[in-house]
C-alpha cells in the first residue's frame, strides 16, 4: 500500500507536469491542466500505478507489455471518461474528431501513445523512481502521504463543489435566456396585436364615416331640390357626425397607443434586468471554472449546450481584449 500511494502521487504528478507542457507548447502560455487545482492528475496516477503494479513481471516481453499497456490505459481513460460524465453532466475530453474512437472517450492514437510511454516508464523511468524513492525514511514517506492525502481531498470537494456550482449557473443562464425568448415574443405579438386592432379600428371608422358621408350626399342631393335651408342643416349634422366619429377614433387609437408604451415599458424593464443578470453570470465565472474552462478545451456539456458556448465565447473574446 505504501508503494502504490507513492507511485499514484509520483505519477499523477508527472502526468500533470506533462500536460501542463503540452497545453504550453501548443497554447503558448502556461494552462494549469487537470481534473483538480493542484499539481496532480489522478488518472495518470492510478493509469501508471495499475500497469507498473500488474505488468512489471512482463517487463522483458517487449510486445506483451505494450499490448497490455494498450488495453489497460484504454479501459482506464474509457471508464473514467464515462464516469466523469455521467457524474458531472459534462466530456471532459472528446476524441470525436479522431479515427477509430470509442464514444468520443478512447481512440486508436493516443491508445498507441499511452502504449509506447507505459514501455518507456516499466523500462527506466520506474526503476528510477524506485531507486530515489529507497532513500526516502518510510515514516518520512507516510508523513508526506498523510499531508498530500489531506490535500488532495480537499481539493476534490473544492472541484466538484465549484463544478456543481458552475452546472447550476448553466441552469440559470438557461432559465434566463428562455424568459428573455418568450418577453421578446410576447412584446411582438402584443404590438402586432394592438397595432391590427388599431389598423381595423381605422377601417370601420373609416367605412362607417363613408356610408355616413354617402347617405348625408344623398340625402343633401334629394333635399337640394327641395330647399336650400334643409340642405345646410344635413350638411352640418354630417360634418358634426364625421367629426364625432374621427374624434371618437382617435381616442380608440391614443388609448390603445397608450396601453402598448405602457405594456412595453414594463416587459423592457423586466427584459434588461434579466439581460443585466444573464451578463453577470456569463462575465464572473468563479477561479475553478474558468480553469476548468481552460483546462479542459473539448470539453462538452450534456445539457445547455448553447449557454456553455457562449461562456466560452465570451471568456475567448475577453482574452483577445486583454491582449489589446
Amino acid at each position: 500500500m505504501y508503494e502504490i500511494l507513492l507511485n499514484f502521487f509520483i505519477y499523477g504528478f508527472f502526468g500533470w507536469c506533462t500536460e501542463v507542457a503540452f497545453a504550453a507548447v501548443k497554447e503558448r502560455k502556461f494552462v494549469n491542466r487537470g481534473f483538480l487545482n493542484g499539481p496532480i492528475c489522478p488518472i495518470y496516477g492510478i493509469g501508471v500505478t495499475v500497469v507498473v503494479s500488474l505488468l512489471m513481471p512482463y517487463k522483458d516481453q517487449i510486445l506483451v507489455l505494450y499490448l497490455w499497456s494498450v488495453l489497460l490505459v484504454t479501459v482506464l481513460e474509457g471508464v473514467t471518461g464515462y464516469l466523469l460524465e455521467k457524474l458531472f453532466h459534462h466530456r471532459w475530453w472528446d476524441y470525436t474528431g479522431m479515427p477509430l474512437n470509442i464514444g468520443g472517450h478512447v481512440c486508436l492514437l493516443f491508445s498507441v501513445i499511452w502504449g509506447v510511454a507505459c514501455v518507456a516508464i516499466v523500462h527506466w523511468v520506474h526503476p528510477f523512481v524506485r531507486w530515489m524513492v529507497s532513500f526516502v525514511p518510510v515514516w518520512l514517506g507516510w508523513t508526506i502521504l498523510a499531508v498530500f492525502g489531506f490535500v488532495l481531498v480537499s481539493d476534490l470537494y473544492v472541484t466538484v463543489t465549484g463544478i456543481l456550482k458552475f452546472n447550476r449557473r448553466l441552469a440559470h443562464m438557461e432559465a434566463i435566456a428562455q424568459e428573455l425568448h418568450r418577453i421578446s415574443d410576447q412584446l411582438g405579438e402584443n404590438i402586432y396585436k394592438n397595432t391590427m386592432e388599431g389598423v381595423e379600428l381605422q377601417d370601420r371608422v373609416k367605412t362607417r364615416a363613408e356610408v355616413i358621408r354617402q347617405k348625408a350626399e344623398d340625402a343633401t342631393e334629394e333635399m337640394r331640390q327641395r330647399t336650400e335651408r334643409a340642405t345646410e342643416e344635413m350638411r352640418q349634422r354630417t360634418e358634426r357626425a364625421v367629426e364625432e366619429v374621427r374624434q371618437r377614433r382617435e381616442r380608440t387609437v391614443e388609448e390603445a397607443r397608450q396601453r402598448v408604451e405602457q405594456y412595453t415599458d414594463t416587459l423592457g424593464e423586466k427584459y434588461q434586468e434579466l439581460r443585466a443578470r444573464y451578463q453577470e453570470l456569463a462575465e464572473n465565472l468563479p477561479p475553478v471554472s474558468r480553469r476548468l474552462l481552460d483546462a479542459f478545451p473539448t470539453m462538452k456539456p450534456r445539457r445547455y449546450e448553447k449557454q456553455f458556448d457562449r461562456l466560452k465565447e465570451h471568456r475567448r473574446q475577453r482574452r483577445e481584449r486583454k491582449r489589446k
